[in-house]
């Protein structure tokens, strides 16, 4: 080895000129050939996690062209080679003998009439955007051809140009090839489909299905024949090959999730992208939506979306992005990242964080009264007030002005922040501009992150017991569309950073109350059924209609409505997107449900009633609640009052002993809660009258049912015939024998008795309204009529 390395040093040393001018023709032959061949745009591709085609989208340039194949199936590898270059395998990059044939005959014709190319050199050609044909750039071929051959494997080459040969009009490689003209995979063509594709390259603007078909078929049949001939096809195949017919017209790419590979071009433009969609689940949901949509558009809703994703790997399984409507309604609108007004759906994390903070316990009651705040007057869907309702109960019948009262204790802004900590994308203005609509639906969010959420929750309360009692400091992670990405959920910590497990438990379980579709309404009676934490939504103007659910192993997300915002009467969460919702469901494998965090828990005696924590008077239970509620208010409702022996009538020691004083405890709402709580619950049993002699004064006794507040604007409004309608001023009285004396500023103007109503018509300007019962009890409003 020594001495040969000397001999040349020798050479170069006594050749010095030559030696450099070796050297730098080496430098020139070496750097020759671009370091990539190929600068076309391509299309992009998206294939689903068993690498089935999803849809893909039209290169840059207008071309259909398929990033590179990973490799050239077996049949249109033996036909390209034996049509195009049949001694591809031991050429160096060109062909001396079919360069000579060429020039002969082409000499002789006087004209080109046979083309001296190895598929190496027309790879080359290819990437030299096919320029005009001469000597000097087939020389140039030639050149670059060799050096190609250096680089890549015979393989590589083939896969080149098997991915860049044109095959007829806007049409670029084997795989699009395949699709557009059989509407098959490049490995599923048969021997007659591989010939067909194989013969176009050589001729594409003159030969392509659909024209000169028997020019076609005798290109096709020759290159059969030539394989019978060379073995590499028997006779009967050979003979069944040739009977099959020609493509007669151009297939579509298959369209299974368009929305979706729309979405991932912005990201992944122009590559191949193996997702996580399940193609069988994709094309079951479309077959779904599609039914749901044909019954949704005669009620004029044409648009919808639906996402369900795996809780354990966060991945997508499926993804409609709208209906199969047209473009007159938005067809081309992805519903599943577009900004909706949220309805109801956010009601469930106050919940959870009031849960988690020990501002509420499940079953507290919360009031549901005639309620305006700084102007806001929220109203329930059924316009009805329940006057006391348990905070688990306001959740699954979605009531608003429990959570409106719900979320003005809890604070707005501090839900806004937490909001905000969760990523919803939309929600990132001030709570100020939200104000309390914030829980109704006064703020947008996309499906996409609604889904997120409720995959957030499930996940919590699963790996807290996997985990051993400990939280992923990223359980709110965005869904994975790509299908070889893992889910990274961050470090275990001790504390969670979002919601707790418990506190994320109670919700779901809550949730699972929610009053089902009436096709569903059976569901607890059947084995088959599974139980599901969902929430509906229906947005103001009923534009909007949600429904959301959850396992523990997969999510659902459902939007129906018009992608132009405009409403429809019938429009509701439960009644048109609840039905779908539990249909998808269907199709899913099914779930057990989760594993109460006991661990995160803790018990608790609370009070049948009230739903606070017990009093020693109130009738209690043991629950399991949030570690927090030990934090929540005693029962302000239960209070102790004395009796007379028969229990009919309350005394005090003005007008009875001791001794014959009864003390029994007593569930007592304030007035105005009492006051509709009584016309839903008649087991409410009103405090006893005092016993005559005994009356006393009592604070609180009487309260506005109309006007609630303290100062209030009314206008009076006028009926079909022009005449002024009065105001209808309502209380109500914890006496229900009392007597209420009314007066209009200072002037009497009537007593009620029984039903406190009385109907006024005030004139423009201040008034007073004055009530005094008959124990001296008084009560004031101040009104503005304008």
């Amino acid at each position: 080895m020594r001495s040969y390395l000397k001999t040349c040093f020798n050479f170069l040393k006594k050749h010095k000129k030559k030696s450099i001018v070796v050297i730098i023709l080496l430098i020139i032959y070496y750097f020759s050939l671009p370091k990539e061949l190929f600068k076309t745009p391509t299309s992009t591709v998206v294939v689903s996690s068993n690498e089935e085609l999803l849809g893909a989208t039209i290169a840059n340039d207008g071309q259909w062209r398929f990033p590179e194949l990973d490799s050239v199936p077996y049949k249109f590898q033996q036909c390209i080679i034996q049509f195009e270059d049949a001694y591809f395998y031991k050429h160096f990059g060109f062909n001396p003998v079919s360069i000579g044939k060429a020039l002969v005959e082409n000499s002789k014709a006087k004209r080109v009439v046979r083309g001296g190319s190895t598929i190496t050199q027309q790879v080359i050609r290819l990437s030299r955007k096919n320029r005009k044909r001469s000597y000097v750039e087939k020389i140039k071929e030639l050149f670059l051809a060799t050096r190609l051959e250096f680089r890549h494997t015979k393989e590589k080459i083939l896969n080149l140009y098997a991915s860049h040969a044109p095959f007829g009009g806007n049409v670029v490689g084997l795989e699009m090839a395949a699709w557009r003209y059989y509407g098959l995979q490049p490995s599923q063509l048969s021997w007659a489909e591989s010939a067909t594709l194989a013969v176009l390259p050589n001729a594409p603007s003159l030969i392509y299905p659909g024209k000169n078909q028997e020019k076609l078929k005798r290109k096709r049949n020759g290159l059969l024949h030539k394989l019978y001939s060379k073995r590499i096809i028997d006779s009967l195949t050979y003979g069944l090959a040739i009977e099959e017919e020609l493509p007669h017209k151009p297939y579509r790419l298959p369209q299974v999730a368009s929305h979706f590979v729309h979405e991932v071009k912005k990201k992944h433009n122009g590559e191949k992208v193996h997702s996580s969609i399940d193609i069988l689940l994709q094309k079951q949901v479309n077959n779904l939506a599609k039914h749901h949509y044909e019954l949704m558009k005669q009620n004029e809703v044409y648009n919808l979306s639906v996402l369900v994703l795996d809780v354990k790997t966060r991945k997508v399984l499926s993804y409609v992005g709208n209906a199969p409507t047209d473009v007159k309604h938005q067809k081309d609108v992805n519903n599943i990242i577009s900004p909706r007004s949220t309805g109801s759906t956010l009601k469930p994390f106050l919940y959870a964080h009031m849960l988690q903070s020990g501002d509420l316990l499940p079953a507290q009651l919360i009031a549901d009264i005639p309620t305006e705040i700084a102007g806001y007057t929220p109203k329930n869907f059924d316009l009805s007030f329940d006057g006391a309702v348990p905070a688990n109960e306001a959740l699954t019948r979605s009531l608003n002005i429990p959570a409106v009262r719900m979320l003005r204790s809890y604070g707005l802004e501090k839900f806004n922040e937490i909001l905000k900590r969760y990523k919803i994308k939309h929600i990132n203005k001030s709570a100020d501009y939200y104000g309390l609509s914030l829980i109704l639906g006064g703020a947008e969010a996309s499906l996409w992150d609604l889904c997120k959420l409720f995959a957030g929750y499930a996940g919590t309360v699963t790996h807290f017991e996997e985990l051993k009692y400990q939280y992923y400091s990223n359980e709110f992670i965005e869904p994975i569309y790509i299908n070889d990405i893992q889910v990274n959920y961050g470090n275990t910590e001790a504390n969670p950073n979002y919601i707790d497990a418990g506190s994320a438990y109670l919700t779901l379980n809550t949730l699972t109350e929610v009053n089902r579709p009436l096709s569903d309404q059976a569901w607890k009676y059947y084995d088959s059924s599974q139980k599901i934490a969902w929430k509906t939504g229906t947005s103001f103007g009923n534009k909007d209609a949600w429904a959301i659910g959850t396992t523990k192993d997969y999510v659902v997300g459902v939007w129906v409505g018009n992608s132009d915002g405009e409403g429809r009467a019938d429009l509701t969460g439960v009644g048109s997107a609840a039905p779908l919702l539990f249909k998808v469901f269907d199709i899913l494998p099914k779930s057990d449900w989760f594993l109460e965090p006991y661990e995160d828990l803790i018990e608790q005696e609370i009070c049948i009633e009230s739903g606070c924590i017990a009093l020693p008077i109130c009738r209690s239970t043991t629950k399991r609640v949030s570690k927090n509620g030990v934090r929540a208010k005693s029962c302000p409702y239960h209070k102790e009052v004395l009796l007379d022996e028969t229990e009919t009538f309350r005394v005090n020691t003005g007008c009875e002993s001791i001794s014959n004083m009864v003390t029994k405890p007593w569930f007592v709402l304030p007035p105005l809660m009492a006051f509709y709580y009584k016309q839903k619950n008649p087991n409410y049993k009103k405090l006893p009258d005092m016993k005559l002699g005994c009356s006393t004064i009592e604070n609180n006794k009487i309260d506005f049912v109309y006007p609630t507040k303290l100062k209030s604007r009314l206008s009076l409004t006028k009926d079909s015939d022009g005449n002024t309608q009065p105001i209808i001023l309502k209380l109500t009285h914890s006496n229900a024998t009392a007597k209420i004396y009314w007066y209009l500023d200072d002037q009497y103007i009537g007593i009620t008795e029984d039903y406190h109503e009385l109907p006024v018509v005030p004139v423009q300007g201040n008034h007073i309204i004055t009530v005094i019962d008959d124990l001296g009890n008084e009560l004031k409003r101040y009104i503005e009529i304008y």
